[in-house]
């Protein structure tokens, strides 16, 4: 196949395109450049047009044009991903959905809305209309989309209650639109809703969501600090594990993570502080300082309903989950991550093991969450990034100490996730994109059933450096 970029265009000028300049640019990247791995590779990709449709009548018609003339499509949303999810590795074109962005319903325990509306904007329709609002959502949650989230996303800001994206019942309903000659609309629910989420926009293009909704409440937001990390972790642990104590985030930095990187906690830690990072709703706050009056060890030194720092932090979300990577970054440009995941019953115990061998080079950022209803971490360590040589050698490590990796300086589907294929996701591929036009280069089952994951993959396709 070759693709026919022009008529494409041509085709469909008359809806809002952009193709030329920065706004080209802009719109052909995500945040793959937390990964100096991902920025070596994908720096110079860029699409060759952008396309903004209005509505899933127009999805429908760029998926159909596009057909026709063989041009890829990669779709998203506000590209606040981290793996290169939105990055168009074969040129073509990138379908933003930024004017599908209408809430349109709001019942108890649900919401419909379509995939171009920020998260923010959907908590804040959901709070006025009925005081509900999502059960979890990402670090980004002021600038991403639900779309993004759906398509890109696992768990984030209430995974320590409600689990993964993936669990049964955190997902109610994807409209999703194939690219076909004549591309069909389609609704998923149950089982049927692994073919498309977290499917990076592989093998369909979410139009509409529907997800669960939960009571809002105006979060009381801590920072408790401890001299000890492993009392820090545990103490995260069991505060998830309070059946009386309803909680949507428990986040542990380790020393001197809050010191060197969080630049408005500095001024209220020192470098051996060890930080917990806490939401717990008011109704809940005296079970909680009941419990924090038992722990030996932990100073509760912020909470947001009552105190006296000079310089207000902003919200506790935004110093966890990914963007205590951002915030590394923006002092150190040296920092990386990696995303680790510390299974129950032994989790304590690997995070344990894994400081002793690899700390301060390696450095523990955990956020609490529930799998199989039990508690356990995910790990967004920070890596003090030498040679690509060295963080295969500290992935390799991790997973041999039984640490499952999703390695983030990876940009296909199964190596970022479990390094397998899944078999929902390529079988539906081959029947919602036959000619495997969809964000081409990220299913490594579609391109390479026989690759053997000894090395990255590469894209053979990738678009070159001019």
């Amino acid at each position: 196949m070759t693709a026919n970029i022009d008529a494409a265009k041509a085709a469909l000028s008359h809806m809002e395109i952009d193709d030329a300049g920065p706004q080209l640019k802009t719109k052909s990247r995500d945040f793959f450049w937390y990964s100096p791995v991902l920025k070596a590779r994908l720096d110079h990709v860029l699409g060759d047009f952008v396309v903004a449709p209005r509505n899933e009548a127009e999805v429908i018609e760029v998926l159909r044009t596009c057909h026709a003339h063989d041009v890829p499509v990669t779709t998203r949303g506000a590209g606040t991903g981290n793996y290169g999810q939105a990055m168009p590795l074969a040129g073509g074109c990138v379908m933003h959905m930024k004017n599908m962005a209408a809430v349109k319903d709001v019942a108890p325990g649900r919401v419909v809305v379509e995939p171009g509306c920020l998260l923010k904007d959907v908590d804040a329709a959901c709070i006025e209309h009925s005081g509900q609002e999502l059960r979890m959502f990402s670090s980004t949650w002021a600038t991403a989309t639900i779309g993004g989230f759906v398509a890109g996303g696992s768990g984030g800001i209430g995974s320590i209650t409600w689990g993964s994206l993936r669990d049964p019942g955190n997902i109610i309903r994807l409209r999703v639109v194939t690219m076909e000659a004549e591309p069909r609309v389609l609704e998923f629910r149950g089982e049927e809703l692994a073919r498309v989420s977290h499917a990076y926009g592989t093998n369909g293009i979410i139009t509409e969501v529907e997800m669960p909704l939960a009571p809002a409440y105006d979060w009381v937001e801590m920072f408790v600090a401890f001299d000890d990390f492993m009392s820090a972790a545990t103490f995260a642990v069991d505060v998830a594990n309070l059946d009386g104590v309803l909680s949507k985030i428990a986040s542990v930095y380790e020393a001197p993570i809050a010191h060197d990187y969080f630049q408005r906690v500095r001024p209220h830690v020192d470098e051996g502080t060890n930080l917990v990072g806490l939401m717990v709703a008011p109704h809940s706050m005296d079970g909680f300082l009941t419990f924090l009056g038992r722990t030996q060890g932990a100073e509760l030194i912020y909470r947001s309903d009552d105190h006296d720092w000079q310089k207000h932090p902003g919200p506790v979300f935004e110093y966890g989950w990914n963007h205590t990577t951002l915030r590394a970054l923006k002092v150190d440009p040296s920092i990386t991550y990696l995303q680790v995941r510390f299974g129950f019953p032994e989790h304590l115990e690997k995070v344990a093991k894994i400081r002793e061998m690899f700390s301060p080079e390696v450095l523990h950022h955990l956020e609490v969450i529930r799998e199989n209803g039990k508690a356990m971490f995910a790990g967004l360590s920070l890596v003090k990034f030498t040679t690509e040589a060295r963080l295969d050698e500290i992935v390799r490590l991790h997973e041999e100490a039984g640490c499952m990796i999703f390695n983030p300086h990876r940009y296909t589907l199964e190596e970022g996730g479990r390094q397998t294929v899944d078999d929902r996701q390529l079988a539906f591929k081959r029947e919602a994109d036959p000619k495997g036009l969809l964000n081409p280069g990220k299913m490594i089952a579609w391109d390479d059933p026989e690759f053997g994951f000894e090395t990255m993959y590469a894209y053979p396709k990738l678009k070159a450096a001019e």
